[in-house]
Parts: structure tokens; sequence; C-alpha cells
């Protein structure tokens, strides 16, 4: 029999995390990153967007990676959609999640999709009536909770009430964003009681970044505030480019480590995780990523081949 994990860790690397690397991506290289990730235990994979080539080069091969990707029993891919016609396009690759993404602030919003709050909930409407009618899942992005790089702070008061339209519009699950990586466990705490005062806690998850190094703190903080759902991306990959000196996600192995030393299942085999970031470190990338599980890890393994030679 299946145990199921006691928290959800929320891979969102092949596309937070590819979306602004300048070196072009092989599609095979991401269709083999998405077949790693799943095989190592990760259940929730957001492997795309469907956002036009224009904005995000990058992913200009979402039809074909959607597509292809191999499907796993238990595993739910999802991707980000902007509109309508993304959606068409998720429904096509069979996806089984779509993903919509707002500001908590109306100027990082209007940088980010080049419209208010407002018009961004109206474009949200048809999408979400069609996700509904097809029994496709809906997911809400809200950015920049804990403080906009352009107003400053955001008030948890704001942020509660745009969760809140976004649940009245069918959206089953708010991953709420610290963009900048601005914020610390008291905030995180506050703003999950605050959010969770207008939305069902089992609703929320968390969406952290790294820039201040507190993000695996903010992790332990809303695990301890109710939250049972956390993105993060292998390795730390990421960042925003509307959101000026972010750095990137939480790395998913740190999450994964934290919650297992505790105790906490989350049904990831961290071996195999750390296996498939340090390939794509070497095999795509070139280049090192800052996870701290990872570098540990595979300093380790380094110092044990010396050892033993």
């Amino acid at each position: 029999m299946t145990v199921q994990p006691a928290v959800v860790v929320y891979e969102v690397g092949p596309r937070d995390g590819l979306q602004n690397e300048p070196e072009a991506i092989a599609t095979a290289d991401k269709l083999e990153l998405v077949d790693r990730l799943a095989r190592s235990g990760l259940c929730r994979i957001e492997i795309t967007s469907f956002v036009s080539p224009h904005w995000i080069p990058q992913l200009a091969d979402a039809d074909e990676v959607a597509g292809r990707a191999a499907r796993y029993d238990g595993v739910r891919y999802s991707a980000l959609v902007p509109n309508l016609k993304g959606y068409e396009r998720l429904r096509a690759a069979g996806l089984a999640v779509a993903a919509l993404f707002v500001s908590a602030s109306e100027t990082h919003n209007r940088k980010n999709v080049n419209c208010g709050i407002a018009e961004s909930l109206e474009r949200f409407r048809p999408v979400a009536e069609r996700a509904r009618a097809d029994g496709v899942g809906l997911r809400a992005y809200v950015s920049t909770v804990c403080g906009c790089p352009y107003e400053g702070a955001v008030a948890a008061e704001k942020v509660a009430e745009l969760a809140a339209k976004l649940i009245a519009l069918g959206v089953d699950e708010i991953s709420l964003g610290d963009t900048i990586g601005i914020g610390h466990p008291g905030q995180v705490r506050e703003l999950v009681r605050t959010v969770s005062s207008a939305v069902p806690l089992s609703r929320i998850a968390l969406h952290l970044h790294d820039t201040y190094g507190r993000a695996l703190a903010n992790v332990q903080a809303g695990y301890e505030t109710g939250v049972r759902t956390f993105d993060a991306s292998l390795g730390g990959l990421g960042g925003c480019p509307y959101a000026p000196g972010a750095s990137g996600n939480v790395a998913t192995e740190d999450v994964v480590d934290l919650f297992e030393r505790a105790g906490v299942a989350t049904g990831v085999d961290l071996s195999a995780l750390v296996d498939t970031t340090a390939w794509l470190e070497a095999h795509v990338l070139e280049r090192l990523l800052p996870g701290r599980v990872l570098r540990a890890r595979l300093g380790l393994r380094d110092r044990t081949r010396r050892g033993a030679a």
C-alpha cells in the first residue's frame, strides 16, 4: 500500500527554474529532467509554460515537452497558462493542472503581464470556467506577497482579499510567492494566518525564494502554521526577471532533507533527487547550483572517493 506523504513538495524547476536560463536547453534534456524528477518520487511537477515564446524563449517547446513527458501513476503535471489560448494548448497536451499567475502588487503585475490586477482576474474567468467544465485542476500563483521591488511592503490583508477572489473564481490551490525573498518567519506566520482567515488553510501553498537565505526557515514557519504544500526547485534554480535582485527558489533537496530529518514524510528519494540535480549541473547547465544539501552531499561523495583512493 502506498503511504501518502505528510507534506507535498511541489517541484517547479522545469518551468520556474529553467525559464530564465540564457542558453537554450534541448527538449530531450527537459524531458529527461522531468522523467528523473517523477521517478525520484515527486508527485506534482510544473513542467513548462504556455506563454508566448516571445516572452519566454526558453520554453518555446512547451507543446512538445508537455505532450511527450512520460506519465506515471500518481504524478500530476502542471503548466502555466496566461489565457484561454494557453489553456487550449494545455488541454491538447493532456496535462492535469493549469496554473494562473497574478501579483499582489499592482506595479509588479503590470511589469509582469502588462495589465492591472483586476484585468488579470477577468482574464482568468473564462479559463476557470473551462477548467471546471473539463475537470482540470486550477492553481494560482500570487506573487510579491511579502514585498514588492517597486512598491515596497504589501499588506497581508491585501493578499487575503486577492486569494478570496481567486477561490471565488474556482481556483483549487493558491501558492503564495515571496518573489524577492524578503520574507522572514514571523511575517510568513502572520501572512498564513491572515490569508487562512479568508480561504481554507488546506488550499494554501508557499513559494519561497532564498535571496536573504531565509527560505528554509520560512518553510519551517509555514509548516508550523499549518501549510502542507511547498514549492521548490531542484538545486535552487530560478528567479524572476521582473524582480531585480531576486535569487532562486528554495532548493528541493533542502526542503526534502528538512522534513525527512524531522520525521515528516515527503515520499521523495533524496539520493535520486541529488543525482538528478548533479546530472543537470554537469551535463545540461555546466555550472554549479546553490542548493546547500546538494553541495554538501556531492562534497561528501567527492571526499569519500578521494579517501578510498
